[in-house]
């Protein structure tokens, strides 16, 4: 059992970057004092040396969910900017909300596939269309139909049929793994500044890393 979570600084400046960096090493402390595990599956990084524009973690043990829960939200690092000593602001804000799930790919089988011989008009004379040798193929879980008449010998337009179906089903699962990451790293337009789900702060000199402050 495990639960995933995408961290992100959205379109937020450099030190929302920081912030996730921070804010990382807190959840990861945090995990680890609870016994659960924290692996982090893809890393986008910020401009600077140890930032990171977004993260994907999937957290694993008992409480999982619960643990992943208390950090689902606006998450704000509350510190002065490393990077620009004039701004007054000290709110670095980010988000964190379980990604979409990837989807299964398909799995093409012949015996999915339903085959029957037609006959169809076009080149070829009346040799092709006595003799029957075009091909309808159905692949029965998605519903894609191919018809070829290609070639005069019924086993070609068989053979290259399924090669079609095969094809578009292959670009099928390419065009819906594109639509899952695009979903997932959508999450970047979703950060709402103010009212955070959680509040962390750097800890005190000579103070071991704690839980969160609200």
């Amino acid at each position: 059992m495990s639960v995933q979570l995408l961290l992100s600084a959205g379109r937020g400046p450099q030190e929302c970057a920081w912030a996730l960096a921070h804010l990382l090493r807190r959840l990861e402390g945090e995990a680890g004092r609870q016994g659960l595990a924290v692996q982090r599956l893809r890393a986008v990084p910020g401009d600077r040396p140890g930032t990171y524009r977004s993260v994907l973690i999937e957290v694993s043990g008992a409480g999982d969910e619960a643990f992943t829960s208390s950090w689902t939200g606006t998450l704000c690092w509350q510190a002065p900017s490393p990077y620009r000593a004039s701004t007054g602001r000290k709110n670095w804000y980010v988000i964190a909300q379980p990604p979409r799930p990837d989807t299964a790919p398909t799995t093409f089988a012949e015996s999915d596939v339903d085959i029957v011989a037609c006959r169809t008009g076009g080149p070829g004379g009346q040799h092709r269309n006595k003799a029957s040798t075009a091909v309808r193929a159905t692949h029965r879980p998605s519903g894609i139909v191919v018809v070829v008449d290609d070639e005069r010998q019924f086993s070609l337009n068989r053979r290259i049929a399924l090669r079609l179906l095969r094809e578009r089903i292959e670009r099928g699962d390419e065009a819906a793994r594109r639509a899952v990451t695009t979903a997932r790293w959508r999450v970047h337009d979703e950060l709402v500044r103010g009212d955070p789900t959680r509040v962390e702060r750097p800890e005190p000199s000579g103070r071991a890393a704690g839980g969160a402050a609200r």
